[in-house]
């Protein structure tokens, strides 16, 4: 790998362009950007205007190669439910990446990381644990930076809002957890890549949290979506155990669609995030996409597997 000749700068993609925020970078950054993307599988979608280097994030040693003509670093990698061994891994492996960038002198590295969530799970869960070691690391570097924390996000690829959908379709009752008086503000995925461009050659350094422009509570969206299908809502209400041991049963049966951390961020309040305000255009709404999907015979088969 040798440094480009082209007058456009070249972003190192990590993670890949495969997931539900790669698939809508890929998009917006390939107008402006050479692409070297690393992850461990082929991404259909990437094709011959990416360059595809193999490699396992946890286990990259040096990065000096993967790092050669590159001026912008975007990270999306991370898991959703791992082992904490797994986490610690690849926490290891951006820890190592930092440093290579900063040894590069890199102009400017971007960190997709996460919202706010409860103190218990900051300071116990893995997945927080070692992405927020990720993220000070980042911080503390030097370098310029951003840590971008997007919330709820919608698009193509978007299993959650698929799988709803299909549950209020199929069965008499839809799980409610709790009350659903809980905040949300969804994004749109392309409107994150948007943010993520700009941030790419913007100045600001620092963590920006990225809402979409409407707050409801959980209920409300949920009533949205049998709205989209024409039928009245229908809850079946759990409690907040109830909850946890409902997704605990899902991801022993195998389920990937959601994990008992997510239902407690989600019933802690804290992912009703303010809107983005540094687009030129103005942020997507969710109830158009809804109602695309609603309109879908089968919306499950209609989006592909996510981030």
């Amino acid at each position: 790998m040798t440094a480009t000749t082209s007058s456009q700068p070249r972003l190192l993609l990590v993670g890949g362009g495969g997931g539900l925020v790669g698939r809508a970078v890929l998009p917006a950054f390939l107008p402006h950007f050479l692409i070297r993307s690393v992850h461990r599988h082929p991404a259909s979608n990437e094709g011959p205007a990416v360059e595809w280097v193999q490699a396992d994030v946890k286990a990259v040693e040096d990065w000096a190669p993967l790092l050669d003509g590159v001026q912008v670093v975007l990270n999306l990698a991370w898991y959703r439910w791992e082992s904490e061994a797994t986490f610690r891994a690849l926490h290891e492996g951006l820890r190592r990446l930092v440093d290579a960038a900063v040894r590069a002198n890199i102009r400017r590295f971007l960190q997709v990381s996460v919202p706010p969530a409860p103190a218990t799970m900051e300071t116990n869960l893995p997945y927080l644990v070692y992405k927020r070691r990720v993220d000070a690391a980042l911080a503390s570097s030097g370098l310029s930076y951003r840590i971008v924390r997007p919330t709820m996000l919608f698009g193509p690829g978007d299993v959650l809002l698929g799988v709803m959908f299909r549950t209020m379709r199929r069965y008499p009752f839809f799980p409610m957890f709790g009350d659903g008086s809980y905040h949300v503000s969804p994004i749109a995925v392309s409107d994150l890549a948007r943010v993520l461009l700009g941030e790419a050659q913007g100045p600001e350094r620092g963590t920006v949290d990225i809402g979409g422009p409407e707050r409801m509570t959980y209920r409300e969206l949920t009533d949205r979506m049998y709205h989209a299908l024409g039928k009245p809502p229908r809850y079946w209400r759990l409690s907040a155990p109830g909850a946890r041991r409902l997704t605990r049963l899902m991801v022993g049966l195998g389920s990937t669609t959601l994990y008992p951390y997510e239902v407690e961020w989600l019933m802690s309040d804290m992912l009703g995030l303010p809107a983005y305000e540094g687009l030129d255009v103005s942020l997507q709404r969710v109830g158009p996409y809804l109602e695309e999907l609603a309109a879908r015979g089968s919306p499950h088969r209609a989006v592909a597997a996510s981030t």
